[in-house]
């Protein structure tokens, strides 16, 4: 039981770190479950009854990779905590690749930058989750049918207020 609880203290520190986020985990929905060959996750809630998803890997990830894991392991995504809590972090990698792709375009909207942003490098990931889809997280199998199976019935929504 020490072990566990000395494992949620260290990844409480790791996140605070890493994203410069403070957060209190109340329960840990899913121990590290596989969500690719060398990528794990870790779901768990925290103690405003917010449900977060954190990825790491021994390779480096991007955006657009951890939206496509969190997806498949059937969760739906709120939010993206930027590394060291900088708000502009993806906003500015993806401006970098957009000049280095279009050196002379100044006018830069956000539109043009969808799709540079997923490209911004995102290793380990912390995602803010909205849904659990069907209250069934999966993991990565390359074993099972389309390589993904169940792994933990959960079911989770969060109502947005305004």
């Amino acid at each position: 039981m020490d072990n566990e609880t000395l494992d949620v203290v260290d990844l409480e520190r790791h996140i605070y770190s890493v994203f410069n986020y403070d957060v209190k985990i109340q329960t840990v929905v899913s121990d590290i479950i596989p969500v690719s060959r060398s990528a794990e996750a870790i779901v768990f809630m925290t103690d405003k009854h917010q449900l977060y998803c954190y990825i790491d890997s021994a390779i480096k990830l991007t955006l657009g990779d951890v939206k496509k894991i969190v997806k498949r392991m059937g969760l739906v995504p709120i939010d993206f905590l930027p590394p060291r809590g900088d708000a502009e972090y993806f906003d500015e990698i993806a401006r970098e690749k957009y000049n280095k792709m279009f050196p002379g375009m100044r006018q830069v909207s956000s539109d043009d930058l969808n799709f540079y942003r997923t490209m911004a490098p995102y290793c380990p990931a912390l995602v803010q989750i909205g849904e659990v889809v069907s209250g069934i997280i999966k993991q990565y199998d390359s074993t099972a049918v389309g390589g993904w199976r169940p792994t933990i019935k959960f079911a989770y929504k969060k109502l947005l207020t305004n």
